[in-house]
């Protein structure tokens, strides 16, 4: 049966390859890479509006509010997850590509070590104060015992979390993206399964909705440990690498690599997430209506953003094999073309979502009031998401190398420098004449904050690209060749 999603990105790449921008072989290889990762992303996306959705209808809108309060907490451990999972795959690929077998397992075990290490004690954590930590996000009294309850049972699947994607980045750096995106889109329709049955029909609340998702990230990592220790899974098939789970896990040059690698793009990741605290706070100032239409435009952004998770993986492990073997020139054009062509998809998906904005905003809401800024603000995110396109492909190769504190100050400069104090400026309504020249931007701040907040990174990170630092660096990293070489 044909594959739409490949299909879509093959007919991208092949025409950007007659124009001579890319390689239609390059093409191939990038797609096969990205496609299944942007259908993981895709279904996370749906199994988070799933889950959000049920509890709606079976407790209200109080529990959607618990569940978003305690949701940026989640977030802030995946991410920092996800940040040691992007040394995972720039280690586990330069290796890959040499078969340097033994290196290739304690770099994943490391990993492992690491993220085990940093997000237990986040767990325990959530498990003993979760209401407190509710608190410094929400007041009302039902949304933060709901979000409470929400938190304290999700807190035990948190390193579960970390560790799939420990085991997710391995295999994409290996060449293999398909067996990744099916544990893990599949670990999404299992959430929504349970998700159901403890909600509707044991009625177990925003427990139940937490206890799927624990439930469906101890399933994933099993299936991953299974895959790495004996080489395949039944139904799935061959893994490209084992993993041995042995003595020794790790060498302390291994863990100085996860962490030296790792840290700035934890950074990037928890600085990316925290800053939609005092966003979000911001924005309120606005009143409820501004809210909606701004969180809405988040959302579809979000959706947008989806072949980011693709691309910039691709890249890191495509860069990775070629720095792996000492082909630097190889490792550049690669970087290029990913990038090229992942800017590329961006262009045509917020194109498309531009033309039908005014439907996509009714999806949402049905208030003639409102629904005119929604349209806008998901204009304003089209716009915007298209710097996404050009950072995540300019941080693929950064993160292959083991250069990853640009992206991570580019985040920094791009939130805390630019986004924020634009959107706080356009809030202030205080009639001194010195900031009169700034305040009457208003809701138009809002919108420079959006594109802000994406471009300055895109433009940091992209200049650190260009700049070629990174197959300096790279070699810092790299395994020792092979006996004969």
């Amino acid at each position: 049966m044909p594959n739409p999603f490949r299909w879509l990105l093959l007919s991208i790449g092949y025409l950007l390859a007659r124009v001579g921008l890319i390689d239609s072989d390059r093409a191939e290889r990038t797609t096969d890479l990205a496609w299944p990762r942007i259908v993981t992303g895709i279904a996370r996306m749906s199994k988070s509006a799933a889950d959000v959705a049920m509890v709606g209808i079976a407790l209200g809108p109080a529990a959607i509010a618990g569940v978003g309060f305690a949701t940026p907490f989640w977030a802030i451990a995946f991410g920092i997850g996800g940040g040691i999972a992007g040394a995972t795959i720039s280690l586990v690929s330069q290796r890959y590509s040499v078969r340097a077998t033994e290196e290739l397992s304690r770099a994943v075990t490391t990993s492992a070590l690491v993220v085990v290490a940093v997000t237990v004690p986040l767990a325990v954590l959530y498990w003993t104060v979760p209401e407190r930590l509710i608190s410094l996000v929400g007041n009302d009294g039902t949304s933060l015992a709901y979000g409470g309850d929400y938190l304290r049972v999700v807190a035990l699947g948190v390193p579960f979390a970390a560790l799939n994607l420990i085991g997710s980045r391995t295999l994409v750096g290996a060449d293999d993206a398909w067996t990744p995106m099916v544990l893990r889109a599949g670990g999404a329709v299992v959430n929504i399964a349970v998700n159901a049955v403890l909600l509707f029909v044991l009625e177990w609340g925003v427990v139940g909705a937490a206890i799927g998702t624990v439930l469906a990230n101890v399933l994933v990592l099993t299936a991953f440990v299974t895959g790495f220790a004996f080489g395949r899974l039944p139904l799935i098939g061959e893994f490209p690498v084992r993993v041995r789970f042995a003595r020794p896990y790790t060498t302390l040059e291994d863990v100085r690599n996860v962490i030296d690698i790792g840290t700035p793009l934890v950074f990037t990741n928890v600085a990316r997430r925290a800053a939609q605290f005092p966003m979000l706070a911001i924005v309120a100032l606005f009143g409820p209506n501004v809210v909606a239409a701004y969180v809405i435009a988040r959302r579809v952004r979000d959706l947008m953003d989806t072949p980011g998770w693709g691309f910039s993986l691709a890249s890191s492990s495509l860069v990775g094999q070629e720095l792996g073997t000492g082909d630097e020139g190889d490792a550049d054009t690669y970087g290029y073309e990913v990038l090229w062509f992942g800017t590329a998809v961006y262009l045509f998906a917020a194109t498309v979502v531009l033309v039908f904005a005014g439907q996509v905003g009714s999806l949402f809401v049905d208030d003639p009031s409102v629904r005119p800024l929604v349209t806008t603000f998901i204009v304003v995110a089209c716009a915007s998401v298209v710097f996404r396109g050009v950072s995540g492909g300019a941080t693929g190769p950064l993160r292959a190398s083991g250069d990853t504190r640009w992206p991570f100050y580019g985040q920094l400069l791009g939130l805390y420098v630019f986004a924020l104090p634009v959107a706080a400026l356009g809030a202030i309504a205080v009639p001194v004449p010195f900031l009169e020249a700034v305040t009457p931007l208003g809701i138009g701040a809002l919108y420079a904050a959006l594109i802000l907040e994406t471009l300055v990174p895109a433009a940091v990170t992209y200049y650190r690209f260009a700049a070629g630092h990174w197959k300096v660096i790279s070699r810092g990293y790299r395994p020792d060749p092979a006996p004969g070489d």
